[in-house]
């Protein structure tokens, strides 16, 4: 009796129950916890690296400039205008004047981008929570990524400065440099604009990638068949938005920067303290408030086409090896 009524139940058709079917399977990619759009950390650091020595070879006479400019009147060159400056500069040591420190700037733009550019999109990933439109996440990971490329970029920068406004009777290169520097002044002469940078540098990197990504999100949306592709112009437009926002905020510190940099050089009276306060204090009584602001034109003009270089190389990057990850297996990684 119990096998008929089992059988019974079972041809009542209003018994069965439809089985759902499995979803369709689509194999897919996975991203590795190391990798974010689509690259590994080491690409962004080649990318950044690349894209960081193409914009400041690119722009160098423009920083000779803009470092001259702001060695306040303890220097040869005496005139704020940019006509002026560049002329003294020529004039002094023609041509070549403009390149004095390529060579120090060679050897820290690329390591220091390298770190900038790999901390910035590793700390973007963690803090913005899959939330591509996250400016907040934008500027503190900026200023993450400051902290760390100038801890590797000061000493550099600070051998370049040092060319810029010397001459061959000072230093003959980079080497001649650091080995005078090391004697005369020791190790932490390299070091001693170092905290004026990351506070110059920290809201610099915030406005600049804040105002990049809300510049590039901007355009797409009232361009969108431009920037569908996120297109070349996309990045350079928005890059160099960026660039001269940033630089013109942040003209003060950088002026305090350089005074710290070339204490004792080509004339340049050697400071008494490094407190970024009293350096301020310094320049206003030599020069005034408007001391302050010199060389704001030429590193405005440094910064927009450099941001633009910069971005545009970084992103030409980035998409070239997302299509050499897709095409090493014959998938794109999404």
């Amino acid at each position: 009796m119990a096998a008929e009524a089992t059988t019974t139940k079972f041809q009542n058709p209003a018994d069965f129950r439809p089985v759902p079917q499995p979803p369709d399977f689509h194999p897919e990619i996975s991203v590795t916890e190391s990798q974010h759009d689509g690259l590994h950390f080491w690409q962004f650091m080649i990318a950044g690296s690349i894209a960081g020595s193409v914009e400041h070879m690119a722009m160098f006479p423009v920083d000779t400039v803009k470092t001259h400019m702001q060695a306040i009147r303890s220097c040869p060159i005496q005139s704020v205008g940019v006509r002026q400056a560049l002329k003294s500069i020529l004039k002094t040591e023609g041509p070549a004047g403009l390149y004095r420190g390529i060579g120090a700037m060679g050897l820290g733009a690329g390591p220091a981008h390298a770190v900038y550019f790999s901390v910035y999109e590793a700390s973007k990933k963690f803090l913005s929570g899959g939330n591509p439109n996250n400016s907040a996440a934008h500027a503190v990971s900026g200023v993450f990524a400051t902290v760390s490329s100038d801890a590797v970029f000061t000493p550099m920068d600070m051998v370049k400065q040092r060319l810029q406004l010397g001459n061959n009777s000072t230093y003959t290169g980079v080497r001649d440099c650091i080995k005078k520097v090391l004697r005369e002044e020791g190790f932490g002469a390299f070091y001693a604009s170092y905290r004026t940078t990351v506070l110059m540098n920290a809201p610099f990197t915030a406005v600049h990638f804040t105002t990049y990504e809300a510049t590039k999100r901007g355009l797409s949306e009232i361009s969108p068949e431009i920037a569908g592709d996120e297109s070349l112009i996309v990045h350079a437009t928005a890059g160099a938005v960026a660039g001269a926002s940033a630089a013109v905020i942040t003209t003060p510190l950088d002026v305090v920067k350089t005074q710290l940099q070339c204490q004792g050089v080509c004339g340049c009276d050697r400071l008494k303290s490094s407190n970024i306060r009293d350096v301020i204090q310094t320049i206003v009584k030599k020069d005034g408030y408007r001391g302050l602001m010199r060389g704001w034109i030429p590193r405005m003009l440094f910064h927009a086409p450099a941001a633009a270089i910069c971005w545009s190389m970084y992103e030409a990057g980035k998409t070239f090896f997302q299509e050499l990850n897709g095409n090493s297996d014959g998938s794109i990684i999404t």
